[in-house]
């Protein structure tokens, strides 16, 4: 890890992190739905650092729409955090309500996992669930959440008022390297809605983007349009995306693309939704 930020975070944001602890030592044990993303981390950290790791449990959903680095990563950060894993597998794909990707699909996948923590919980006798959502997150459409307030799943970071920003700083300062990591969705997220969700979609989406992210395009999207690769980059690395169109062009046809596109628009996250 890099050494910790020695800046004193503003005031503000010092009185949402109290709130945010307040929050974890009022519930006292809990289970963490962890993806290895900007949020959880933080909130695994936060909460290891507030209830100590016998009260902490990381939970992390294993499905193909979890692309493997993702899952090593999650791996790696929770042992440097010094927090149990335990790997979940997750049924969602069997779920013919989510396999039909219709604009609703995050809630299918997200009451299947809670579920499943959930259960967790109770097996190994901790008081809450806990997700990564945050401030930001209300400004979007997240049907996730719905899913996550039917079954009773708390978030901190949310009900403290903590925005990205926020997070990404006092991720800074507490030396975890996920502070500026690109944001991450799963990998369903790249299929049209109304386009059937598959296992063999979803690997040939991770292989595409795992060949990007070795050309030195860490953020990116590859946008799964049958027999089409939207590729989405942020704007500034539309010129070096074009300068390694040979490379890019082989890779995508390589993980079983016919045809590759570059989205002049550059990459927005939740950019499907657009179309709802």
């Amino acid at each position: 890890m890099t050494p910790p930020d020695t800046s004193a975070p503003d005031e503000t944001l010092e009185r949402k992190l109290d709130a945010c602890r307040d929050i974890l030592r009022d519930l006292g044990r809990v289970v963490v739905a962890f993806s290895a993303g900007v949020d959880s981390t933080f909130l695994l950290a936060l909460a290891v650092e507030t209830l100590g790791r016998e009260n902490v449990l990381a939970a992390m959903g294993i499905s193909p729409s979890l692309a493997s680095a993702e899952n090593e990563a999650g791996r790696e950060l929770a042992r440097k955090i010094g927090a149990e894993l335990v790997e979940v597998p997750t049924g969602e794909l069997d779920d013919p309500n989510y396999a039909a990707n219709p604009a609703k699909r995050c809630f299918y996948c997200k009451h299947d996992l809670f579920s499943r923590l959930g259960d967790l919980a109770a097996e190994r006798g901790f008081a809450a669930v806990l997700s990564g959502a945050n401030a930001d997150d209300t400004g979007d459409f997240r049907p996730g959440m719905e899913a996550a307030n039917e079954l009773g799943v708390r978030s901190p970071l949310l009900e403290a008022h903590l925005t990205k920003a926020d997070i990404r700083t006092a991720s800074k300062a507490m030396a975890l390297e996920t502070w500026d990591k690109p944001a991450m969705a799963c990998l369903a997220s790249r299929v049209p809605y109304g386009q059937p969700i598959t296992a063999d979609k979803l690997s040939q989406v991770e292989r595409a983007e795992a060949a990007l992210s070795d050309l030195g395009l860490a953020s990116r999207r590859v946008r799964h349009h049958g027999p089409v690769a939207r590729i989405e980059v942020p704007a500034e690395d539309l010129p070096r995306a074009i300068a390694l169109r040979g490379q890019i062009v082989r890779a995508l046809k390589d993980a079983g693309f016919a045809y590759v596109t570059l989205d002049l628009q550059g990459f927005r996250s939740g950019s499907m939704n657009e179309v709802l």
